[in-house]
């Protein structure tokens, strides 16, 4: 390692320490990188395929607040507070099927290093899999409950009549892009298994 890139390296251990943040894993360690940015992020960009005139059968991205737990103890999987009332969710009940799209750029690490958004150094993920229902009165739902109420206090106080319910996705494939070279895949079991901090 070079003298430049080792105090580089010693600069950001000292900042992460003195703010408290957490530290991003080495980009080597991608399932790593993965649950820490999952576990980092508070919202997502949510792609379905639309069916809705006149975008049917076309990509449609939504805005979604997601928690897998709280900041250093996630457990890898986005929870969600949804409503049928919701155009993307209208989506969902006829397919299933979507993506997310979370990115470091939603925190203050980007900024801090001069990274833009675009940036593969701005390290963002992209899950595929199905967005599914949590069960009420199940474990997953009382998890689901304090991830998201712990980290997006005011969904306590949304509409009632609006029948919120908890989902998440079921992750069938992870993408990586936080390095330059391309993006990066990551198994579910290697996603699951490996630990963000």
């Amino acid at each position: 390692m070079s003298v430049l890139l080792f105090a580089f390296v010693l600069v950001l251990d000292l900042t992460c320490i003195a703010t408290g943040q957490p530290r991003i894993p080495p980009h080597e360690e991608i399932a790593r990188v993965a649950r820490f940015v999952v576990n980092q992020c508070e919202w997502a960009s949510m792609a379905t395929i639309s069916t809705h005139d006149p975008v049917k059968g076309q990509p449609f991205s939504n805005v979604f607040s997601i928690s897998d737990g709280p900041v250093s103890y996630g457990t890898g999987i986005p929870y969600m507070y949804l409503t049928r009332m919701e155009i993307s969710v209208k989506d969902l009940e006829v397919n299933p099927q979507a993506s997310l799209c979370v990115s470091l750029a939603q925190t203050d690490f980007c900024k801090k290093q001069g990274y833009d958004p675009q940036s593969p150094l701005c390290a963002h993920i992209i899950l595929s899999g199905s967005v599914v229902e949590v069960q009420n009165s199940t474990v997953e739902a009382s998890v689901a409950k304090k991830a998201l109420f712990s980290r997006h206090p005011e969904m306590l106080d949304w509409p009632t009549d609006h029948n919120w319910f908890f989902a998440k996705m079921n992750i069938t494939q992870v993408w990586v892009l936080d390095y330059f070279g391309g993006v990066k895949t990551v198994t579910p079991e290697a996603y699951f298994k490996a630990t963000p901090y």
